[in-house]
């Protein structure tokens, strides 16, 4: 499983609005390839020290309505660090190796003290999609490459660079996906299964192991349960490459029941120095 984020991120006037912000234009055929193209992309997803960017995020929840996140986000990924402030103030720091493996939270409603919460556990992953420890472009890797623990391969190698856009001022390289094989698989549990670690094995991210079948994440599963698991990520799948950092600027996921997750990534700012003051508690900017 990807050291980075899982995060974070669709309604559908926003898909609307963004489809206008996609008008593709032709692109020669010798421009880039499908194959260098997401390895220039993996490449500076792995190579990545730190990061700063602010993401615009809708995850559907399990009600069918699309719950929105305005989040500014900065990392450094050895150490890992990171960062989070959303637009209602609440504020995550995690920092490897302290606080008992805890996030620091304050929720900037009462009451008002800061706590600390497991990142993977059951408060701070009610309702959504990610871990904050997935903060940053991980998942995207994870999408296009593959885990070792996967079988199928399929759905990795039915992304297709389909030409050029814009997104948001910023020229773009378009991924596509088409996975008209997306469904939901039946699954016996073995010793050791948890919700991360099925969905490491179908490539099908844990919320949707946990939202069909009644399981909170980290929770141990009783061997020979049998579980209903997606068979991919998603039914058709959407990256838009910024040109010059070959960093996503936008990621939109459909499944079977229509849009399942977006984010926008904007201001991006990856590989600068970071003060190490900025991962403290005490740093005088945050209400931790």
């Amino acid at each position: 499983m990807t050291r980075f984020f899982r995060l974070l991120i669709f309604l559908p006037l926003v898909a609307v609005a963004l489809g206008a912000a996609l008008a593709p234009t032709t692109a020669p055929a010798d421009r880039i390839t499908t194959e260098q193209l997401m390895t220039s992309l993996t490449s500076s997803i792995v190579n990545l020290k730190t990061l700063r960017c602010n993401v615009r995020a809708q995850e559907r929840l399990s009600s069918g309505k699309y719950q929105p996140a305005r989040t500014a986000m900065k990392m450094t990924f050895n150490p890992h660090r990171v960062y989070l402030k959303n637009i209602k103030g609440l504020e995550v720091l995690w920092v490897e190796g302290q606080n008992d493996g805890d996030a620091w939270v304050y929720p900037n409603s009462f009451p008002y003290v800061t706590l600390s919460l497991d990142p993977n556990g059951s408060i701070m992953r009610r309702n959504q999609h990610h871990s904050a420890l997935d903060a940053g472009f991980g998942t995207i890797s994870d999408l296009i490459h593959g885990s070792s623990q996967r079988r199928d391969h399929s759905f990795e190698r039915s992304f297709r660079y389909t030409g050029d856009s814009v997104v948001a001022g910023r020229p773009c390289y378009v991924l596509r996906s088409e996975y008209p094989q997306f469904r939901y698989v039946s699954y016996t549990t073995v010793a050791g299964d948890t919700p991360a670690r099925i969905a490491d094995k179908f490539g099908c991210g844990e919320y949707r192991v946990m939202e069909r079948n009644g399981i909170s994440p980290g929770s141990a599963i009783p061997v020979g349960k049998v579980l209903q698991v997606p068979n991919s990520y998603g039914r058709r799948t959407l990256v838009c490459v910024d040109q010059k950092l070959m960093l996503p600027v936008l990621v939109r996921v459909h499944d079977d029941k229509g849009l399942f997750e977006q984010f926008e990534f904007s201001n991006i700012i990856p590989n600068q120095p970071i003060p190490p003051a900025e991962f403290s508690k005490d740093f005088p900017e945050y209400k931790l």
